[in-house]
């Protein structure tokens, strides 16, 4: 395909044109013959094109109608870049028409990155409905929380019904019982009505094992590299350039036809391309094209664990361009200053030093050598704001990769809690919340899946038993494909009737309305912050500022009173929070602190917030 010749319309699969013609284009360079077999029984043939391309336009297919491509008059297959799979991976494709949908979302402009408050959510587990529209009914309690952006588990089509979404077969294809293409087009439209951006978690580094017909159309796939979840996609082997265009293609028809704010990428470190122009920075400029048509801001965010700051640089600095990434040494420095057991992947870390660091230099390991990878590890991050970084106290990795899912409310004590939710929004980074902890949700978040393929089941409950043989390997893990262990994981919203879960919510919106009142908080400057730590007494202090503003933020994950060293009197300074009071459910009736000999005394397990009067 042209350069930007994909920029104003779909190209691939079945898109309707202005006359209501359905336009066929399929991607399959080896075929010697193509046919659209329609539900109708009707054979469509199409015509090849010099680069692979098969195409064909008629008036014989409808939208809602259901169709199979024949390759070589062999029996039909479902169309890889599908738009809907109403009876599951392995039958027929049905034809959706995109700009159908009457948006109202004219007036929508995405807030600044670095503005994110990111709350991420299963659908299938995030109401009782597990659908599109269940996500919709909770919305407003997402404007309470004081959350302005929502972060969508995978929803390209999967084998069944229950999948975390990272087992998907059709890219393109919104998953059916979520509600399908329409349904997540309406979410989008209310998000945007009640000022919330929408980021979409997609996967371009596998695809799934059930359904996968892909190599039946073409060289999808390489046998050069290979990930953990299967064949690596062909991103720079011969005949890549259709793969190419087929991932660009979904980028930008997230954004283009479902107006979607943001694509967080999952595990980019596993997509291997070693092109003169590797395929993230062919999106980014794609992307940038789009919104030069569109008028519209859209991000680009990455999961990554390489700790490369190039996934961040500008693509004139033969960067990648990424917009943001996000970043687990965070999460697990934390984890461990809070006592999680220093197993596995958590091994490599010290705790509060590396927590230090972690607010410093965004990468706890920048070039010193790791223990857990048996090398040298990482490259500065200098130089980049902070909202190239997006941190965590829990995610859906992170909570259900472990055996039996427990999420922090059932690890840490109360006021634990509160400190670990303050920790990640004083960072100077983008903060993200893992759906229901801003409630302290009981109920776990498990590994689950519903493949219609016994032996697939198989494989992956002994996959999940070995993955836990050295890490997290306390009891059985729960079986993936039975109905309950998806059960289990559903939130229960009526937690919120319950005074200790009220008091955290309401913990929560405090902190937030925090973030977002205080500058010195929010302004994502990595210049302007400080951290000390002091490790015999697990403490931190950190130090955020503006031009006429000064935040301090003292955090005890000990056990005992700490008392930390205070620079001037503490009555110069105004207390903006302080966890352990007792309207948070804390033990304190007074601030938390007091002051004796320049030492500040902080509770255990708690945190401190002061601004200064005369800043």
């Amino acid at each position: 395909m042209k350069e930007n010749a994909y920029l104003k319309r779909r190209r691939v699969g079945i898109n309707f044109n202005e006359a209501q013609q359905a336009e066929i284009c399929l991607w399959a360079p080896n075929a010697e013959s193509v046919e659209a077999a329609l539900a109708s029984g009707s054979l469509v043939s199409l015509s090849r094109s010099a680069d692979g391309y098969w195409k064909a336009t008629t008036d014989l297919l409808q939208p809602n109608d259901q169709y199979k491509f024949k390759l070589n008059g062999k029996d039909g297959l479902p169309d890889p870049a599908s738009l809907a799979q109403p009876n599951g991976v392995h039958e027929a494709s049905m034809a959706v028409d995109l700009q159908a949908f009457e948006w109202t979302d004219t007036e929508w402009q995405n807030p600044a990155l670095n503005d994110y408050i990111i709350y991420e959510i299963h659908t299938g587990t995030f109401s009782a409905k597990g659908t599109f529209d269940g996500i919709a009914q909770h919305l407003d309690h997402l404007i309470e929380l004081g959350v302005n952006a929502i972060e969508i588990m995978p929803v390209a089509q999967f084998p069944g019904d229950r999948n975390w979404g990272y087992d998907g077969v059709f890219p393109f294809a919104v998953q059916q019982s979520y509600g399908g293409a329409a349904k997540l087009q309406e979410l989008v439209n209310t998000c945007h009505d009640k000022g919330i951006a929408v980021i979409l978690d997609v996967v371009y580094n596998h695809v799934g094992p059930e359904g996968n017909y892909f190599a039946e159309f073409g060289p999808y796939f390489t046998d050069k590299y290979h990930t953990p979840w299967g064949q690596a996609v062909n991103f720079d082997d011969a005949d890549c350039d259709g793969v190419r265009d087929y991932f660009i293609e979904n980028v930008l028809m997230w954004f283009r036809d479902f107006h979607i704010d943001a694509l967080r990428m999952d595990a980019v470190h596993a997509i291997k391309d070693l092109s003169a122009q590797h395929i993230l920075q062919a999106i980014r400029l794609q992307v940038d094209a789009l919104m030069e048509i569109t008028g519209r801001k859209h991000y680009l965010i990455v999961e990554c664990d390489l700790n490369d700051p190039r996934f961040l640089d500008a693509p004139e600095k033969n960067g990648f361009g990424m917009d943001s990434q996000w970043i687990d040494e965070f999460h697990h420095a934390l984890r461990i200053t809070a006592g999680e057991p220093g197993t596995g992947y958590y091994a490599d870390f010290q705790g509060i030093r590396h927590l230090e660091k972690a607010y410093r230099d965004a990468y706890v390991y920048d070039g010193q050598y790791s223990e857990h990878r048996k090398k040298n590890f990482g490259r500065s991050a200098d130089g980049q704001p902070g909202s190239k970084f997006i941190v965590f106290s829990q995610n859906h990795d992170q909570v259900g990769n472990r055996m039996l899912g427990e999420r922090s409310s059932t690890l840490y004590s109360f006021e634990m809690q509160k400190v670990l939710a303050g920790a990640v929004m004083i960072s100077p980074y983008l903060p993200m919340l893992f759906m229901g902890e801003e409630y302290g949700e009981t109920n776990p978040f498990l590994y689950f899946v519903s493949h219609t393929d016994a032996e697939l089941n198989k494989l992956v409950r002994e996959g999940r038993k070995a993955e836990f043989a050295a890490f997290h390997a306390e009891g059985e893990a729960p079986d993936p494909d039975v109905l309950e262990t998806f059960q289990q994981s559903k939130l229960q919203w009526d937690l919120l009737d319950k005074p200790e879960h009220q008091v955290m919510f309401n913990y929560y919106k405090e902190l937030i309305a925090l973030r977002k009142a205080h500058p010195a908080l929010s302004n994502g400057d990595r210049s302007r912050i400080t951290a000390m730590s002091y490790p015999d007494k697990n403490t931190l202090v950190v130090k955020r500022w503006e031009p006429r503003q000064q935040i301090v933020c003292i955090l005890n994950f000990s056990k005992e009173k700490q008392a930390v060293p205070a620079e001037d009197s503490i009555h110069n300074w105004e207390l903006l929070l302080c966890s352990a009071d007792e309207k948070w459910g804390g033990p304190c009736t007074d601030d938390g602190a007091c002051q004796s000999v320049n030492k500040l005394i902080i509770q255990p397990e708690s945190i401190l917030i002061y601004t200064r009067k005369d800043a």
